[in-house]
């Protein structure tokens, strides 16, 4: 049954309030943005603003989203970029339906634990072409364009062609990742001629170009996601892998195809809450959520030390399962249905001490927390919706660390998240996919819906469900609850927590007084605690809104009015 109009603005209201109700005296960065018309939300302005304006061009949300990430391979190619994976939950406003999709590649057929172990590894590689899966992400356009977009692929990559050729200036946070990843670039000529420009580190503010990408878009443009898997850019990347030792053939690429799945979902006092089902890890976010309903974190107070204790040990019993169950379930059978029940989550409630933390929820090593990802939504004016998440897994060393010379990306490291432990699910295997942090979310009550999503390897479920629990049990909107200071727990055993330093002293110091070793960090730690997008839209009032977290250099754009962007195109520049 539908809400009432009025009831239908009274949510709206309080998702666009935050508390205190106070212009001059609050606690968010800024205002959501609110239009009628499209809104876009990257990590990058710049590609916010390509995004916008594929709007007015009369793409749709799923247009603007791909060029969004396009530009994100540009401007932070050490994050995200085609030589990477995908996913996305995309809402159809014409049939109400919500869509998955698992762009994540593929084990080449000659990447096996036998192979590894007899080149002597004892756990999966990190960096290096071994550690490289086959890129899902330009197969993913394609299929998301195919299915929902207006726009052709020359549309909606011409502002990055532009871009790659005349240069943008690199940002503050971009630089930093740059200069950490040093090391790695200098060490292969071709990375090093690709983002060493003149052997010198681009510093922030320098201006960037990347003319080998623009080429590569081109061929894009022009033929397809074809020339990525058996065309022109093809043959570059078996070259590439040829050169380093690898085992990538024609065939992998050729034969690889996304995976349309529905997403799977929870409900949380009264929203219902949508992840992407394994090989991802998003389960571990419903297994949170359904965990922290049985406790009255509202009552508690917000990022009080009572709650905080509670969702920190929800976190580690969420993740000890998704670790040791979540793998492809091509390969592996995951008990999905009952690592999502309320009766499952019951009993795992039941087992959280109160008032001392425990540092011994079994489960496998972690590799720690790699932020190489980004995340982005958008929402258009008819309502169609998507949240969308790209990643080459690690932002240090860009990926695998290697340029596919002369086409101005790197490979991805994905294959990292594999295993050589015969006992665990996720052994690496031919053709098998590992298991995947990154994790698009849609949540939805009524005729209000949110696409958001918060990046940084494992962080990621943690933070959906801190996100969500401040927009259902703190009422907050979606600036503020991605404002917010969070906790991440990066690894899986331990007592170990990181938290940003505007959690007061009082309840650190209860914490560990429970038992909790925490980990200092800054005000907004993007690091650790990840960055996050939403957008919103509320179907009973026709209003979108957009947020962008301030741990980065991103934002919500809104798309501007046909007239004036009519009136822009007709003016002339005046002599």
């Amino acid at each position: 049954m539908r809400r009432s109009p009025r009831l239908a603005f009274v949510l709206c209201a309080a998702l666009l309030a935050a508390a205190p109700l106070t212009a001059q005296d609050r606690s968010q960065s800024r205002s959501t943005v609110a239009s009628t018309l499209g809104v876009v939300a990257s990590e990058s302005v710049l590609a916010s603003q390509v995004g916008a304006r594929i709007l007015e061009q009369g793409g749709n949300a799923i247009d603007a989203a791909i060029a969004m990430n396009a530009m994100m391979g540009l401007v932070a190619p050490m994050n995200d970029g085609i030589g990477g994976d995908l996913f996305a939950i995309v809402y159809e406003a014409k049939s109400g339906r919500l869509y998955g999709l698992n762009a994540s590649g593929w084990a080449p057929k000659g990447l096996s634990a036998d192979y590894l172990r007899a080149k002597g590894r004892t756990r999966m590689p990190s960096r290096g072409i071994d550690a490289a899966t086959v890129p899902g992400a330009v197969k993913g356009w394609e299929a998301l364009r195919q299915r929902f977009g207006k726009l052709s692929f020359a549309d909606i990559l011409a502002p990055s062609i532009a871009y790659a050729e005349a240069g943008f200036p690199v940002g503050e946070v971009v630089s930093v990742y740059w200069k950490d990843s040093e090391t790695t670039l200098r060490a292969d000529s071709a990375t090093a001629r690709t983002f060493l420009p003149g052997g010198q580190l681009p510093r922030a503010g320098d201006i960037f170009r990347n003319p080998d990408l623009a080429w590569t878009y081109r061929q894009i443009a022009a033929e397809g996601a074809k020339t990525f898997y058996m065309g022109s850019v093809a043959a570059k990347l078996l070259a590439s892998s040829r050169f380093h030792g690898g085992t990538m053939t024609a065939a992998d690429l050729a034969e690889y195809a996304p995976e349309w799945v529905d997403p799977i979902s929870t409900t949380y006092h009264g929203w219902t809450v949508y992840e992407m089902p394994p090989n991802g890890q998003g389960i571990a976010a419903l297994q949170m959520l359904n965990i922290m309903e049985r406790f009255p974190l509202a009552a508690m107070g917000h990022n009080s030390a009572r709650a905080l204790h509670h969702m920190i040990e929800a976190k580690k019993l969420a993740y000890a399962d998704m670790q040791r169950h979540v793998a492809d379930p091509r390969f592996t059978s995951v008990p999905v249905e009952r690592m999502r029940s309320k009766a499952y989550a019951e009993r795992q409630a039941a087992r959280i001490d109160p008032a001392v933390a425990t540092c011994t929820v079994p489960a496998g090593e972690g590799d720690g927390l790699d932020a190489g990802t980004t995340y982005l939504s958008a929402v258009d004016r008819e309502g169609n919706m998507i949240s969308f998440i790209q990643s080459n897994y690690s932002t240090v060393g860009f990926g695998a660390g290697l340029v596919v010379d002369g086409t101005g990306f790197v490979w991805h490291n994905r294959g990292g998240g594999f295993s050589l432990d015969s006992a665990s699910p996720n052994l690496v295997a031919p053709r098998k996919r590992p298991l995947h942090t990154i994790i698009p979310g849609f949540m939805e009550r009524g005729d209000v819906k949110i696409a958001f999503g918060i990046m940084g390897g494992w962080n990621q479920s943690q933070a959906h469900a801190q996100f969500v629990s401040n927009v259902v049990d703190f009422g907050m909107n979606i600036q503020a609850a991605l404002d917010m200071p969070r906790f991440s727990k990066e690894t899986f055993p331990g007592c170990d927590v990181n938290f940003e330093s505007r959690i007061p002293l009082a309840v650190r110091d209860s914490l560990a007084a429970m038992g909790h070793e925490i980990v200092m960090r800054g005000d907004f730690s993007s690091t650790r605690m990840g960055a996050g997008q939403a957008v919103l839209r509320d179907f009973a009032s026709g209003l979108n809104l957009g947020a962008s977290d301030p741990r980065k250099d991103g934002a919500a754009i809104a798309e501007l009015l046909p007239a004036i962007t009519r009136a822009a195109g007709a003016t002339k520049p005046q002599r």
